[in-house]
């Protein structure tokens, strides 16, 4: 249980500082243009530190962490976070520079369905612990 208090406090304080970033990184480039990098932070905090964090309470609950295949599930939750808020961060900066690279959305693509995908896996490893 305690990966799951350390994965939210790093997401909190991830999120927290893209925040910052995406406010101090298009003040000092003067940049007025859409980009990507404004949904980082929401992504970081929703998914990683509020996910995170409503996942300790549901382990406490549920012993949900007790399940086989818990471990491989963490793992693979968090490459499909790292993947979508690493290629949305990359896109994004890359906007604000005037470039684009075409297969940095597939990329955040691939990584919001590593996410959906250990999100049904979550909720089927907590119902093998309501049974």
């Amino acid at each position: 249980m305690k990966k799951l208090y350390y994965a939210s406090f790093f997401y909190a304080v991830l999120g927290l500082l893209s925040g910052l970033f995406y406010r101090e990184i298009t003040k000092n480039s003067d940049f007025t243009g859409h980009t990507v990098l404004v949904g980082v932070h929401t992504h970081i905090l929703v998914l990683g530190f509020l996910f995170f964090l409503i996942a300790l309470i549901i382990s406490k609950l549920f012993d949900v962490h007790e399940v086989k295949s818990f471990n491989a599930w963490y793992i693979v939750y968090n490459i499909g976070l790292l993947m979508t808020i690493g290629a949305m961060g990359t896109r994004g900066m890359l906007q604000i520079n005037g470039t684009e690279i075409s297969f940095l959305p597939h990329i955040a693509g691939l990584g919001h369905t590593i996410l959906a995908g250990a999100l049904i896996w979550f909720v089927i490893m907590l119902g093998k612990r309501i049974k």
